[in-house]
C-alpha cells in the first residue's frame, strides 16, 4: 500500500514537468508576443561638412579648362605654321637646299615689306581683287538662280544639262587663248575667265542643295499655303544655304588661281604679273612674296565668306 502511495506523487511530478515543458515549447500567442527592435540611427548630412571653398574651386578648375582649350584652339594652327616657317628659314641656311633658289623666309619677308613700303604690293594686290571680285561677284549671280532653277524644273534641266556637261568638262585655261583672241588682252577677257571659272562650282552645289532639301519641309510649307515665291524665299533658298556656300568658297579659289595664271600670261599689274616679272628678273625673293601674297588674299576671301555663310545659317543653331 506504502508502495502505490509513492508512486501516485511520482506520476503527478512527471506529469507537473510535462506541462511545464509544453509550456516553453509552445510559442506566445501574437498579442503577447514582444519584438524588441534597436533603433536605427539616421545620420544626416550637416550642411557645415562641406567647406565653402569647394564651390569656388569648382569654377576655377571650370575656367582653367575652358581657357586651356581656347587657347590650345588657337596655339594649334599657329603651331603648325611655327613648325612650317621653321623648316623654310633652316633648310636653305643649313644647305639642304640652295639659297639661290629658296631664299630663307626672313629674307622672303624682307622683300614683302620693301614692297609694301613701296607701294608696289598694293598696286598689284589691288588690281588681283578687283579682277577677280567683279568675276567672281557676277559668276555668284548668274549661278544660283540657273542652279535653282535647273534642280526645281525639269524642263529647264533637260534643255540645259547637255550644254553645260559639255562645258563643265573643259578646264577655263584651256579656253584662255580663246577668250584672249575673242575679248582682246584687257581686262574684259581676264574677268570672263574668271566668271568661267566661278560659275560651274556654285552652279553644281546650288543643284545639289536645292534637290536635297527635306521634302517634309516642302511639304508643311505647301500645306500652309506658302505662295511658289515665298517657298522659295523661306524654306528652299535658307535649307540650301550650306551647301551653296561650299560651291562659292571653292569657286573663290578657283577664281583667284586662274586669274593669276591669266596675268602671268598678259597683264601689266597683278599678282600674277609681279610674280612672272619677278622670276624673269631674278628677284626670287620679289617672287616668293607674290606667293605670299597670293596665300594671304584667298585667307581673306575665305573669312569673309565663312562670316558671311556664318550669319546667313543662324537659323541652324
Amino acid at each position: 500500500m506504502s508502495s502505490v502511495v509513492q508512486i501516485i506523487p511520482a506520476a503527478a511530478e512527471v506529469a507537473e514537468v510535462e506541462t511545464v515543458r509544453a509550456e516553453i515549447a509552445a510559442p506566445a500567442p501574437a498579442a503577447t508576443r514582444t519584438v524588441t527592435t534597436e533603433p536605427t540611427e539616421t545620420v544626416v548630412p550637416r550642411s557645415d561638412s562641406t567647406p565653402p571653398s569647394v564651390a569656388p574651386r569648382s569654377v576655377a578648375r571650370i575656367a582653367v579648362a575652358f581657357a586651356g582649350r581656347l587657347v590650345w584652339r588657337i596655339v594649334k594652327p599657329l603651331l603648325v605654321i611655327a613648325v612650317f616657317a621653321g623648316i623654310w628659314e633652316a633648310a636653305p641656311r643649313l644647305g639642304l637646299v640652295d639659297e639661290v633658289f629658296l631664299p630663307p623666309l626672313s629674307t622672303v619677308l624682307g622683300a614683302f615689306v620693301d614692297l609694301v613700303r613701296s607701294g608696289e604690293m598694293a598696286e598689284h594686290v589691288e588690281a588681283s581683287l578687283a579682277r577677280s571680285v567683279v568675276g567672281f561677284v557676277i559668276a555668284v549671280v548668274v549661278a544660283v538662280p540657273v542652279g535653282v532653277a535647273i534642280a526645281w524644273y525639269k524642263p529647264v534641266a533637260e534643255f540645259l544639262n547637255p550644254l553645260l556637261e559639255l562645258f563643265r568638262n573643259t578646264a577655263a585655261l584651256a579656253l584662255l587663248p580663246v577668250f584672249v583672241l575673242i575679248l582682246g588682252i584687257g581686262e574684259t577677257s581676264k574677268i570672263a575667265l574668271v566668271v568661267y571659272a566661278a560659275f560651274f562650282p556654285i552652279l553644281l552645289n546650288t543643284i545639289n542643295g536645292v534637290r536635297t532639301v527635306d521634302p517634309l519641309l516642302v511639304k508643311a510649307a505647301v500645306s500652309l499655303g506658302f505662295s511658289p515665291l515665298r517657298l522659295f524665299a523661306k524654306v528652299i533658298l535658307p535649307a540650301s544655304v550650306p551647301s551653296i556656300f561650299t560651291g562659292v568658297r571653292m569657286a573663290a579659289a578657283a577664281s583667284i588661281l586662274v586669274l593669276i595664271a591669266a596675268e602671268m600670261v598678259g597683264a601689266r599689274a597683278g599678282l600674277g604679273y609681279l610674280i612672272t616679272a619677278a622670276q624673269q628678273n631674278f628677284q626670287i625673293p620679289q617672287m616668293y612674296a607674290g606667293i605670299l601674297a597670293i596665300s594671304f588674299v584667298g585667307l581673306l576671301f575665305n573669312a569673309v565668306l565663312v562670316g558671311i555663310e556664318r550669319r546667313l545659317s543662324r537659323w541652324r543653331n
